[in-house]
């Protein structure tokens, strides 16, 4: 991990990365310019209610971001990009949606200059319905099951890739790459061409990605139920920031989760071979953390005695608890209605 004159010491490294507690906003002011090749990061979200993780109310979220807004664009590499998982909310009391999050999009346009690069939605299959006033109770409204994800950029041809990411052909495509395909327009006026046919080992993947939020006995919730730590309730899944490090950087870059909770992003990093930076303002969150890491989980002393404890009786409880635990988070998330992992000073479902 390349160093960084910080002014104080990494709460840990691991080979590729190194996390840091406190303010954000702090460590990146100290941060040299253009040095990151991406953000990705999902910040506290403007919701209704009070989170434990600290989220801002919607009428002050884009002036508190934009503060975060002109720092990333300083320490990003001019061929960076910033990605940021940002879910929406309901107005208080009326069945009808915020627009926070599209103004914030608007202001990171508009008054700091980045460029959108691409809108992205994250479909969670498993979400809950909510809210229950509108949705289970009235029946005016349907579940809200998705997300907006805002990828922008410092000039409008960042570094990317489709090929990284292309997705396992359907079945009826690799009977027609089998088959041959007859050149022709079709009624839609697209004119198919021979190319159409070509074997590009998989297929250009959507800017909808579904990705459900339903686990319950990672490693990382394994050990925070072994040492009695009560993990991050609003994660992100793994496939998030997997999806857009594979995409838009190379082995070696740096990644940066600036709200790094659980510290998904820094986890799926060191897993592809890029370098990180993670920082995290509550102490416990970025203690369990740890966890995501083999080596880190390695010195921790209790693991060591408990991994001897491995009776039948102990292996039963664990698929209680994990089932208890599943069910705690499922309702204990408002904006995020399942588990698994996120990131940011609230992370977002593993």
């Amino acid at each position: 991990m390349a160093h960084f004159s910080f002014k104080t010491e990494p709460f840990y490294t691991t080979p590729y990365g190194a996390a840091y507690l406190g303010d954000a906003l702090n460590y990146l002011r100290q941060m040299e310019p253009e040095t990151v090749d991406l953000i990705v990061t999902s910040p506290p979200f403007a919701l209704k209610r009070k989170k434990e993780y600290g989220n801002v109310e919607a009428e002050d979220y884009v002036p508190w971001f934009l503060d975060f807004a002109l720092e990333f664009k300083r320490v990003l590499k001019e061929s960076g990009s910033l990605v940021i998982d940002i879910g929406g909310t309901w107005v208080k009391g009326q069945p009808t949606r915020s627009l926070y999050h599209f103004e914030l999009l608007i202001a990171l346009c508009k008054t700091v200059g980045f460029h959108l690069a691409q809108e992205f939605y994250w479909y969670n299959p498993s979400k809950l319905p909510s809210p229950a006033e509108w949705v289970t109770v009235r029946r005016i409204r349907v579940k809200d099951a998705v997300d907006p994800i805002w990828w922008l950029s410092k000039t409008p041809f960042p570094k990317a890739s489709n090929w990284r990411v292309l997705q396992p052909y359907s079945d009826s495509m690799k009977k027609l790459l089998e088959r041959g395909y007859k050149p022709m327009r079709r009624p839609s006026g697209h004119d198919i061409s021979e190319h159409f046919a070509k074997d590009n080992k998989g297929s250009i993947p959507p800017n909808l990605l579904i990705l459900a939020n339903t686990d319950s006995n990672s490693a990382y919730l394994r050990e925070c139920r072994r040492r009695g730590i009560k993990p991050h309730p609003a994660r992100f899944p793994h496939g998030l920031p997997e999806f857009f490090i594979k995409f838009l950087t190379d082995p070696g870059d740096l990644v940066l989760d600036p709200f790094a909770g659980s510290n998904v992003t820094g986890e799926v990093a060191e897993r592809l071979g890029r370098r990180w930076l993670a920082f995290e303002l509550v102490e416990e969150y970025l203690e369990a953390s740890k966890f995501r890491f083999t080596d880190l989980r390695q010195q921790l002393p209790l693991f060591a005695e408990q991994a001897e404890q491995g009776t039948e009786d102990e292996a039963l409880e664990e698929r209680k608890l994990s089932r208890a635990s599943q069910m705690a988070l499922l309702e204990s998330s408002e904006s995020y209605e399942v588990t698994p992992e996120r990131s940011g000073n609230q992370d977002r479902a593993l």
